[in-house]
């Protein structure tokens, strides 16, 4: 929560498994809460992450949209082994790409699946309530991933690019955002303004 001088603590809570990969990935499913999600993957004693994403819903009905969205081809695949190495490989690209080569992904299809399946089961999951006031979830989400895109490889390089992201409005007073969690999240920092 945020007190009366701007602060906020990011209590970051996982890993968690991405939905319907409990049992492969040996982790407790996701919180049925609201919140900023991280997507990581082991890296080096912690986890490097993905992405940052929010959601005003439980975090686990948001990601069955995301799940659809993988099985669709719609989002990027990374190879999960080289992605564990800090490497950003791409087995498919999605997004406006995806759209306009869905043949390709077709011909591709139980080979890029494959590769989903094994992102999926790959990724852990870090969640941290905040609520659901969307300004304050915006910001939390630009706040994470424009410090990502400024770091040094490989915390710049693993994280999709081109996000909708809606950082702090030069009318907002910032907020001062401590993250804290028991596992080492790279490229994280102790504190961000969000």
């Amino acid at each position: 929560m945020i007190d009366q001088a701007h602060t906020l603590t990011l209590n970051w809570e996982g890993p968690f498994a991405w939905p319907g990969f409990e049992s492969v990935a040996g982790l407790p499913s996701l919180p049925q809460k609201p919140g900023v999600y991280l997507q990581t993957f082991e890296y080096q004693n912690g986890y490097l992450i993905y992405l940052a994403g929010i959601t005003r819903r439980p975090v686990s009905a948001r990601f069955k949209d995301h799940t659809r969205k993988y099985l669709n081809g719609e989002y990027n695949v990374l190879d999960i082994d080289a992605a564990r190495r800090g490497v950003r490989k791409e087995v498919w690209h999605g997004w406006g790409y995806a759209r306009a080569h869905r043949e390709e992904f077709e011909a591709r299809k139980p080979e890029i699946l494959e590769a989903v399946h094994r992102q999926l089961a790959g990724f852990c999951i870090f969640v941290a309530d905040v609520g659901t006031g969307p300004r304050v979830l915006e910001r939390i989400e630009a706040a994470v991933m424009n410090h990502l895109y400024r770091q040094p490889p490989p915390f710049c390089d693993i994280p999709d690019k081109g996000m909708y992201l809606a950082p702090r409005r030069p009318s907002e007073d910032p907020i001062r955002a401590e993250n804290v969690c028991r596992a080492l999240l790279h490229g994280l920092p102790d504190f961000v303004e969000v």
